[in-house]
């Protein structure tokens, strides 16, 4: 007996297909989709006036385990994963100890195995993330590592990041940045300007992203190796981008969902929970990656869930660490952005096949004879996001309590119902 859903309206990016049509599942893969497909003693989800679309790719998270297991680990953030619509999320290796090297990387994949959800491990760019010496790419890579990233901390010495790019060229996973001068952002706690003067909170200036940003731009054009700029948050580093991209083809980039949705105006109060790295800019800065998205400038969305303790997040804003969760909430937040004029279509492929085409995997699509990684959403559902309904192990949101659109119903990992919010 197989899956068999139907009247669902089906968005595929890879093909751009798109309207009513049922999916038969069958052993793990898609084995047809059509219209009318007869039911047969199928297990029936009818998806009338629901959104069938690829299970959701997530190129950035951090699910702290080896080493944090209090905050996070594998297993919770799988689960907090398929509850927001995601069968593939890829993890950042600023673990305790980092996945610098094949043991590490191994441990995650494996636990990975057991896990909700397909779960990629990227490795470090340097051995322990300290920026001072390449780690073992090729090993990693045989563990299952799909990218490189010291996310956290940016690759000052301009050499190191120049000797990465270069080793894409051989392994052709991408380096994935995080663009920070940590010389001017150094003690800062969030966006520097008129409310960290305010409050009295030390400020990291928009100029210790994009000059970074520029840096690591020009190291890509010199390499010719694959960059990918994480969580960009300005409109001069979503100006740069726009303007490298019309003649270079190596440069992907990110944002993530509370940066098209927040602002700095969500620290006033000292909420910890609106720290997050790199911090909130401004609204216009908001708008301009929400105009970036538009054009095409920024290839993907991503959530960069960052699960914390409570003790951590209530110690004080200066003393809190930087993040929130984020997979949870993500499906009605990128759904806000059909009223700025970004169609749902296009928020699909962000989200899908646009972050899978970075990292070179086939996923982000549904086609018959493929393994069935499938989402079934209902943009219009309104529900309250409260502590009890958080699958993280942690609750670090600023989004707690708040009323969103747009909900999960199924997510369908290889075939099989992992999570739903009807049964």
């Amino acid at each position: 007996m197989g899956i068999l859903i139907k009247n669902g309206y089906l968005i595929e990016p890879k093909t751009g297909k798109e309207g009513n049509f049922d999916i038969l599942i069958e052993d793990c893969i898609v084995k047809k989709i059509g219209k009318n497909i007869p039911s047969k003693g199928h297990k029936v989800i009818d998806c009338k006036n629901k959104i069938v679309s690829p299970g959701f790719v997530d190129l950035h998270c951090h699910l702290r385990e080896p080493g944090r297991e209090d905050e996070e680990t594998i297993y919770t953030g799988s689960l907090s994963a398929v509850s927001g619509g995601f069968t593939t999320i890829s993890c950042m290796p600023n673990t305790e100890p980092p996945l610098d090297n094949k043991v590490t990387v191994r441990f995650v994949y494996e636990k990975g195995q057991k896990s909700l959800c397909e779960v990629l491990p990227i490795g470090a760019i340097t051995k322990n993330r300290e920026g001072k010496e390449l780690a073992p790419y090729f090993e990693m890579i045989e563990e299952g590592a799909v990218a490189f990233s010291d996310d956290g901390n940016c690759i000052m010495d301009s050499n190191i990041m120049r000797r990465a790019l270069e080793y894409t060229l051989l392994h052709k996973k991408p380096i994935i940045s995080h663009s920070e001068d940590q010389n001017l952002s150094k003690n800062g706690v969030m966006n520097e300007g008129f409310i960290s003067t305010k409050l009295g909170l030390p400020g990291i200036p928009k100029e210790a992203e994009e000059i970074m940003v520029e840096r690591d731009i020009k190291l890509a054009k010199l390499t010719g190796g694959r960059l990918h700029l994480a969580h960009l948050t300005t409109e001069g580093s979503v100006e740069a981008v726009r303007r490298n991209k019309k003649y270079l083809k190596n440069i992907t980039c990110e944002v993530t969902a509370h940066h098209l949705t927040l602002t700095e105006d969500a620290v006033v109060g000292y909420n910890p929970n609106a720290k997050v790295s790199p911090p909130l800019r401004t609204e216009r800065d908001r708008l301009s990656l929400i105009e970036g998205l538009k054009d095409g400038t920024i290839d993907c969305i991503v959530t960069d869930h960052a699960p914390h303790t409570f003790e951590e997040k209530e110690s004080g804003f200066e003393n809190a660490p930087f993040g929130i969760i984020g997979f949870e909430t993500f499906l009605p937040l990128c759904l806000k952005l059909v009223d700025y004029g970004i169609k749902l279509k296009e928020i699909i492929y962000k989200i899908t096949y646009g972050p899978a085409r970075i990292l070179n995997i086939e996923r982000g699509f549904i086609e018959e004879g493929k393994q069935a990684n499938i989402v079934i959403f209902d943009p219009d559902i309104e529900w309250i996001y409260t502590k009890d309904k958080i699958k993280s192990k942690s609750k670090n949101t600023p989004f707690l309590n708040w009323k969103l659109k747009g909900k999960v119903l199924y997510t369908i990992y290889k075939g099989n119902i992992i999570y739903s919010d009807l049964e």
